[in-house]
């Protein structure tokens, strides 16, 4: 039987409960009478249950998903999703850095090539808890990571414990990688060439929304971004169709789709944040959104090749609003990554602040992770790209965006290790119309083609 994932209401209802506890709303008394009807939690990493509900209690989760949306935030003050409240609430909101340049085609190649290195170090160990990342790592030498995993050499016994992903097993070890294989982290960067390149920069959320209809498959995509394009399907217009029945709007979807406004924008990161904030509302709210914007921030900065890592994660920081909880995460990261030398230390105690509250893909602990392997790795590419793997949640997205960050700071592929790069065969597998087949250096030519000639004065 056909169990769609990330769309139904009995499996919606308990990852609601879970937000509607961290951003401030109170469901203990919603959270009794699903119990009270049968209701069970929220699967733990998968994106359904096992076996379905009854018509009842479908028909239950819809009204209490609705009920939860309606309860009030103590948050709302200091997590808002306008724009401008958002502005208003930062006091060190971005100006045009000045000086610099644009990046060069090779810079942006670098910066394409180190998000699907990063994206690909990431895929096999995707859902596995982090001491299964750290036990199928050493049992091969490569603690701390440094190089691909692998299973030759892992003791039969270790991988039934903790398996590889089943859908990256074959395309995304050492032994088998043969290109980039096609993920939703290199394909949304690619949607966004699209949008640009069909609506330019004065793009609106609908263009957004329009796009993705035409050129998104919807299997394709996954918890926030799948709902969003089911609401879009049942008439529901954006902004809403990120909060309607949508328990996934502050996970880490929003992130992973900003590069392409920071790669476009060098030394205007409050463009960049303002194009990301567009894109993101389709699908994200409040933490979920500033996290794109963090990110786009931060890669317009790097863009203009004049600052280093903790210049461009502080210019990033000033997009988000300094009351909310994904400001403490990352002060908080970078903090403890500048504290301490041994970086397992620094994954030990995020772990133990973001994990008792929140699910392996959302935006807050993932943010964190990035920024705090990015501080304590000084910008390098393999040291970005293996601690922001190592440190486990979503391995695949952080490795990306790390990668993509340290790549953009590298300059050039050149400046990447033959490793990381020679494996990917300057080719991208997607399922985004034009694109399969295409290589990096391609794509990075039509980035350039889409940027800024000249960094604002």
């Amino acid at each position: 039987m056909l169990r769609l994932t990330w769309v139904q209401p009995e499996d919606l209802l308990g990852h609601e409960l879970c937000q509607a506890r961290q951003d401030g709303r109170e469901p203990s008394a919603i959270a009794a009478r699903w119990r009270a009807a049968g209701g069970r939690e929220a699967p733990a990493r998968a994106g359904a249950s096992a076996r379905p509900a009854s018509r009842y209690l479908r028909l239950l989760a819809e009204d209490l998903l609705d009920e939860l949306a309606d309860l009030p935030s103590r948050f709302a003050e200091d997590e808002p999703t306008d724009l401008t409240r958002i502005r208003a609430a930062c006091p060190a909101w971005p100006t045009r850095l000045a000086g610099g340049r644009a990046p060069t085609p090779r810079a942006l190649e670098a910066a394409w090539l180190g998000r699907a290195v990063g994206c690909l170090l990431g895929k096999p160990v995707e859902k596995l808890p982090l001491e299964g990342i750290r036990r199928l790592a050493r049992s091969t030498g490569n603690w701390p990571l440094h190089t691909w995993f692998t299973a030759r050499g892992v003791p039969a016994g270790l991988t039934r414990a903790y398996p590889w992903n089943r859908r990256s097993a074959g395309t995304c070890l050492a032994e088998n990688i043969d290109g980039m294989p096609e993920d939703d982290d290199l394909n949304y960067p690619l949607v966004n060439l699209v949008l640009l390149r069909r609506h330019g920069r004065r793009f609106t959320t609908a263009d957004v929304a329009g796009l993705w209809l035409d050129e998104l498959p919807p299997g394709r995509t996954f918890t926030a971004e799948r709902l969003a394009l089911r609401n879009l399907l049942t008439g529901v217009e954006p902004p809403h169709t990120a909060r309607h029945r949508n328990p996934f709007r502050e996970w880490i979807g929003a992130l992973i789709r900003a590069d392409v406004h920071g790669w476009t924008n060098p030394g205007d990161p409050a463009a960049a944040a303002g194009q990301a904030h567009r894109d993101a509302v389709l699908t994200h709210t409040a933490n979920g959104v500033y996290a794109a914007m963090f990110t786009a921030a931060t890669i317009a900065a790097a863009a203009t090749g004049t600052h280093d890592v903790h210049a461009c994660l502080r210019i990033g920081r000033t997009v988000v609003p300094p009351r909310s909880r994904l400001a403490g995460a990352i002060d908080h990261a970078v903090r403890l990554a500048r504290s301490h030398q041994d970086f397992d230390e620094v994954v030990d105690a995020l772990h133990a602040t973001h994990s008792p509250t929140y699910h392996w893909v959302h935006a807050i602990p993932n943010t964190a992770l990035i920024a705090a392997a990015l501080t304590h790795a000084d910008g390098d590419f393999t040291g970005s790209v293996c601690r922001a793997v190592s440190g486990g949640w979503d391995t695949d997205s952080n490795g990306a965006t790390a990668g993509s960050i340290a790549g953009l700071l590298a300059g050039s592929p050149d400046a990447l290790p033959d490793r990381w790069t020679a494996p990917l065969k300057n080719r991208l597998a997607t399922s985004v119309a034009g694109f399969d087949g295409t290589g990096f250096d391609a794509l990075a030519h039509l980035t350039h083609s889409l940027t800024r000639a000249e960094v604002p004065e």
